[in-house]
């Protein structure tokens, strides 16, 4: 690959009769979106035009396609770059964007995390283990009720706390009025416990919403924030990443089984990219339909060396449980934080014990 050049790799369905014509046409439909013999500058063939690199069958009748697209066409821009990768291909039910290959000025000009692993383990003070990370919930609880669920979360020892990905900003629970309620409990327990639970409040709206947002956890000196690249915009977000200095960004992965996009590459690649810290996904056997393969590639791409850029935290979710701490740190290791929900939470009183276990249990298989 030079400079110059992308490479996409598409998963299509075909037959094997049909799949030259059919990559050939997927060529055309991410580069020039137009058929050849209207094309009558010589340049725009020569340097624009997208070339199929490679078809190998990897399936019987699914085939990876390699294309190669010019860099010029997608410029370091978030929304520019996906529109190249996968804009009207996105639109076809037989393609799934699988992954790509950049020129290491992708990396420069994106930046990545802006403190990934050893930044989240040096705001938390935790090192030699995995993390231990849980969200609030459920959906109606008043601040009040959210700042109480927190404070024992924090008092048995969690790393994180973040909110739940659908508590926004409702009437019942007013973004300014929850980060002040749950970040308070969060700094007082910490107090006195000598913990460094961070929160991470969900920011979400509108840019200039999210802008406010950010400005009130500042003043709150919250240290943390959640975000949803798939529904505030892949250049909102990358935009709030770099605004956001000094903060830990956590990349939820709503929305993106809409995308078509294998979650390796969404969900540990493009997201760390663009600057997320740590990157929550559904591990296999939960709720969702990941597979083990899926999740340790996805895990991989988050942490494997790239052209410089920090590596961004695993956050394996979605019905995890504490009797499957030994069996996810086995697969996953330690740079990982594992996130319980929904069944830390069902402890109700006996919450701060529980949550207590879950950071003991994780201790205990970091040895």
């Amino acid at each position: 690959m030079t400079d110059r050049h992308i490479i996409a790799t598409y998963h299509v369905t075909s037959d094997a009769a049909r799949i030259s014509e059919r990559a050939l046409s997927l060529a055309i439909e991410q580069s020039v979106e137009c058929p050849l013999d209207a094309i009558g500058d010589p340049w725009v063939r020569d340097a624009i035009l997208g070339r199929v690199a490679l078809i190998e069958e990897i399936a019987e009748g699914r085939y990876a396609v390699r294309i190669a697209l010019a860099a010029a066409t997608a410029p370091p821009e978030p929304g520019q770059l996906l529109n190249m990768l996968f804009g009207n291909a996105s639109i076809q039910p037989d393609v799934v964007l699988a992954d790509v290959e950049l020129p290491a000025s992708y990396g420069e000009a994106f930046g990545g995390p802006r403190l990934g692993i050893t930044g989240i383990r040096d705001r938390t003070g935790v090192h030699g283990r995995a993390l231990t990370a849980s969200a609030l919930k459920p959906q109606g609880l008043s601040p009040a009720a959210l700042a109480v669920i927190a404070s024992r979360l924090a008092r048995g020892g969690v790393d994180l706390i973040k909110d739940d990905h659908g508590i926004t900003d409702q009437a019942y629970s007013p973004f300014g009025e929850r980060i002040r309620a749950v970040g308070r409990a969060v700094h007082e327990a910490n107090a006195a416990t000598g913990g460094r639970t961070l929160y991470a409040p969900h920011v979400s709206g509108s840019l200039d919403d999210m802008r406010r947002q950010l400005d009130l956890l500042r003043g709150e000196g919250i240290e943390a924030l959640m975000l949803i690249p798939m529904i505030v915009g892949l250049a909102n977000f990358h935009t709030l990443v770099r605004e956001a200095e000094g903060v830990v960004v956590l990349a939820h992965p709503a929305m993106s089984g809409a995308a078509r996009i294998a979650p390796p590459l969404l969900l540990g690649k493009l997201f760390r990219l663009l600057g997320a810290d740590a990157t929550v996904f559904p591990h296999a056997g939960g709720r969702f339909a990941y597979t083990p393969e899926t999740c340790r590639a996805l895990a991989e791409a988050a942490r494997q060396s790239w052209d410089g850029m920090k590596p961004c935290l695993p956050v394996p979710a979605g019905g995890v449980t504490i009797d499957r701490v030994a069996e996810l740190l086995s697969f996953y290791g330690q740079d990982v934080m594992l996130l319980i929900g929904g069944s830390l939470l069902a402890a109700g009183d006996r919450l701060t014990e529980q949550a207590a276990l879950f950071t003991a249990e994780v201790a205990q298989h970091g040895k």
